[in-house]
């Protein structure tokens, strides 16, 4: 295989991983509308800690996640997380 030959490939190949990036942006049509699918997954993320946190003042351990600041958002980022991972990842 010649200098010229490995060139040719290179910029073949290069040129694929740069159009990777050139898909559409997965959306789900609602309303006549296109929402991105990550903003169900946030409205998700948010019911689900909304949930989990009934669910400790109920018992009464509210405090098991002492500094709400930090620990809410970090959940509701988890659960926003996996529920991508879950039903949109292709």
């Amino acid at each position: 295989m010649n200098l010229s030959n490995v060139l040719s490939w290179g910029s073949l190949s290069a040129g694929g991983f740069l159009l990777d990036g050139c898909a559409l942006a997965p959306s789900i049509p609602l309303f006549g509308a296109a929402f991105p699918d990550w903003l169900f997954c946030v409205v998700g993320g948010v019911a689900a800690t909304v949930v989990v946190h009934l669910m400790l003042n109920r018992r009464g351990s509210c405090q098991a996640l002492a500094p709400h600041a930090i620990s809410y958002p970090a959940l509701t980022a988890v659960f926003a997380m996996a529920a991508w991972l879950i039903f949109f990842s292709r």
